[in-house]
């Protein structure tokens, strides 16, 4: 059930927004072994000209994507591969055939499963719930 939030600039169209919405959703499954089927990406676009690094306005596409994950569910070592592969697909989608801005970002975020959850029930919820069924 992770949920994905992708800030970007310069604005997108709706059809690229739609296949980076994709290629996260798959990047997530994928690397991560996170159901597609409760994966949310929500995509923010943003003038470039509302976008700052050092002071002064971004001068290439930037992209700052944040992931929240419940905690212990991913080795290090799968995480450091999202992050990588997610910056590629940013890269590749947005980067116009120049790099993206140095300072874009993907973040992990490790949440306990007693502070968030889907459809009304937190993640150690349905862990117990799972466990009481065996």
């Amino acid at each position: 059930m992770p949920t994905l939030t992708l800030k970007v600039a310069p604005l997108q169209t709706p059809a690229r927004d739609r296949q980076l919405a994709q290629a996260l959703t798959t990047l997530t499954a994928q690397l991560l072994g996170k159901r597609r089927e409760v994966t949310a990406v929500i995509i923010e676009g943003l003038p470039a000209g509302h976008w700052y690094v050092g002071g002064d306005a971004v001068r290439r596409p930037t992209a700052l994507l944040e992931i929240s994950i419940t905690a212990g569910t991913n080795t290090p070592e799968e995480k450091a591969a999202f992050v990588s592969a997610a910056f590629a697909e940013l890269q590749r989608q947005l980067g116009e055939g120049g790099p993206l801005e140095e300072a874009s970002y993907v973040v992990v975020r490790e949440l306990p499963a007693t502070d968030w959850g889907f459809g009304g029930h937190t993640q150690q919820a349905r862990k117990r719930a799972l466990v009481q069924a065996k």
